[in-house]
């Protein structure tokens, strides 16, 4: 949506130069009255306008922090266009610390929703029709599932220029290309014509100080990228993603107590040995090997394992020796100083 035209949503206008919060009226639940919150922030001068959401699952913290961080930003006073910030789209899992709704459907498999639907249906329509549907661009911030982790990357159809130039301005760690599912926000808003990228870091019900600040410089980044915010002069620090197409996730063979040798971020050889499993009460240990020449992005954080559990996500990788140049920089200087100083103004979390 053009930043020329009106803004209404909720039925309260947002006008140009002005932050306004709003609180979108959704099913209750029972018998007690249920919003959404959201923090609409519109700049004086023209441009595109761009939802950035998170929580979509109840349990997935991170998003809620970098949406925090990024609205205090003193550099969002020069902004042309419009954001709609949603930190907390699934009010109701958040309450309960659930991925899910209470009528334990997926909202990110709801898409676009039905008035007449499920709990779940619902809220995917309101949030969809009073949100999504006005942008030209989203956000969506995510972490991994319950008991896993996942190194910062941002997820989107590479074979699109657009929204690859985007993705790698994220500055992530990795870019990789992502296959849409039925009934998930992106699957949805790109048949509406409205791209989003996926930011996928950390753990579910975790805060992690590395995910949320690689999460609040990305969206800076692409904003930047599409000329809602000014450019840096100094053009030297910008950091090339590591590109992939394929991943996988190694799965258990046995039962028992997971033991892992390599980490997220990690470089990884085919054949290699990455975890064990030991049995608890026996002294056979089974080895779990890389299938490929990769980079660890995802892994469990539980040592208690079944067999079929998925264990390791691994990005296939060509050339190794430069994806482990391009990583130097998210183990060693993200927890440096920021280039907002707003931000270093904070405690680490630690």
């Amino acid at each position: 949506m053009p930043n020329n035209s009106k803004l209404i949503i909720a039925d309260t206008e947002i006008l140009k130069g002005t932050r306004v919060t709003i609180n979108l009226e959704l099913p209750k639940l029972y018998n007690t009255p249920t919003k959404l919150p959201i923090r609409v922030i519109r700049g004086k001068k023209d441009g595109p306008t761009v939802f950035i959401s998170a929580a979509i699952h109840g349990d997935e913290l991170n998003g809620i922090e970098i949406i925090r961080r990024l609205r205090k930003l003193n550099i969002l006073n020069k902004l042309k266009g419009t954001l709609i910030l949603v930190p907390i789209v699934n009010v109701y899992g958040i309450m309960n610390l659930s991925r899910y709704l209470p009528d334990r459907r997926d909202l990110n498999r709801s898409f676009p929703g039905s008035i007449k639907g499920s709990l779940a249906s619902r809220v995917a329509k309101i949030f969809f029709d009073e949100i999504v549907s006005r942008c030209n661009l989203g956000i969506d911030l995510h972490t991994a599932s319950i008991h896993k982790s996942n190194l910062p990357q941002v997820r989107t159809n590479i074979d699109n220029d657009y929204t690859f130039k985007l993705a790698k301005s994220f500055q992530a760690p990795v870019v990789l290309h992502s296959e849409l599912r039925d009934g998930s926000l992106r699957s949805v808003a790109q048949d509406s014509g409205i791209p989003i990228l996926l930011y996928e870091a950390g753990e579910a019900l975790r805060f992690d100080e590395v995910s949320i600040r690689i999460g609040v410089k990305g969206i800076v980044n692409v904003l930047r990228e599409m000329e809602m915010l000014p450019h840096l002069t100094n053009k030297k620090n910008i950091k090339t993603p590591i590109i992939t197409r394929n991943s996988t996730w190694i799965r258990s063979n046995e039962s028992g107590m997971l033991r892992t040798i390599k980490a997220l971020g990690d470089i990884v050889k085919k054949d290699e040995i990455i975890a064990y499993i030991d049995e608890p009460l026996g002294d056979d240990s089974f080895e779990i090997r890389a299938i490929f020449d990769g980079v660890i992005i995802g892994k469990s954080e539980i040592p208690l394992v079944q067999e079929g559990d998925a264990i390791f996500h691994i990005a296939k990788l060509k050339d190794l020796q430069s994806a482990e140049t391009k990583l130097e920089y998210f183990n060693e200087n993200i927890i440096g100083q920021s280039e907002f100083y707003e931000l270093n103004n904070e405690e680490i979390i630690e």
